[in-house]
């Protein structure tokens, strides 16, 4: 099999920035219907013994269910871009296989499921989508059980062993924050380093959290074999 390298354009991950990265997917105006869609082989991410396989479906599923994504773009880079992120996903699963304790609970995939419904103008809207898609509830569920699982393992992976130092803040407070400060608010006063502490070290642990996931992506990319059988 050809080994493809796939374009990394790179994604803050978390369970709700990666929902937040999820295009809405338009093919001639509207979203494709279930009937419409010859399903197929997108890709497969093996690592070791374990392969799994990517769908055109597992495409327009998963982007169907993002309630607020641009319509600038083209159906391609959509679908594209979808692509990318399901690897990611996959990738973070299988290490995340290993890690029994962080299986969901139902409350914790019915809370999310909740959470994603009330991000659409209503449940009508929410149902119209997925009913447009041929999702049943159980692939709903699923993929909502992914989502968790993936925010779970991140959590324990990287957000459980991220600190911030206060030296961190005051430098980030002095370097960056008055300056910036400043420049968005000219003639306000400047909060003090106590007022806004809270804020940049939750920022500053955010920023952490996304470069070590990013590098663990990298180094599961380059381990892993992911093989593009239809681009889309």
């Amino acid at each position: 099999m050809n080994r493809h390298r796939v374009a990394r354009n790179r994604r803050i991950i978390s369970i709700s920035s990666v929902a937040s990265l999820f295009c809405l997917l338009l093919l001639s105006g509207s979203i494709v219907s279930a009937q419409d869609v010859a399903d197929k082989i997108v890709a497969t991410v093996s690592i070791a013994t374990n392969t799994q396989v990517i769908t055109y479906s597992d495409l327009v599923w998963q982007v169907a269910l993002q309630p607020n994504a641009p319509a600038g773009a083209t159906s391609s880079q959509r679908l594209n871009a979808a692509l990318q992120l399901v690897i990611d996903q996959r990738l973070i699963l299988q290490d995340a296989e290993r890690l029994p304790g962080i299986n969901p609970t139902e409350k914790e995939v019915q809370d999310e499921l909740a959470r994603l419904v009330s991000l659409f103008p209503s449940q009508a809207d929410f149902q119209d989508r997925v009913n447009r898609v041929g999702l049943t509830s159980e692939q709903i569920r699923e993929i909502i059980r992914q989502r968790v699982e993936i925010n779970k393992y991140l959590d324990f992976r990287f957000r459980s062993f991220t600190v911030v130092s206060p030296a961190e803040v005051a430098n980030y407070y002095n370097q960056a924050y008055v300056t910036r400060f400043k420049r968005q608010h000219p003639g306000v006063i400047v909060p003090s380093l106590d007022q806004v502490q809270g804020e940049i070290e939750k920022m500053l642990t955010e920023t952490k959290i996304a470069s070590d996931t990013q590098q663990f992506l990298e180094t599961a990319r380059d381990q892993a074999q992911v093989t593009v059988l239809n681009p889309v």
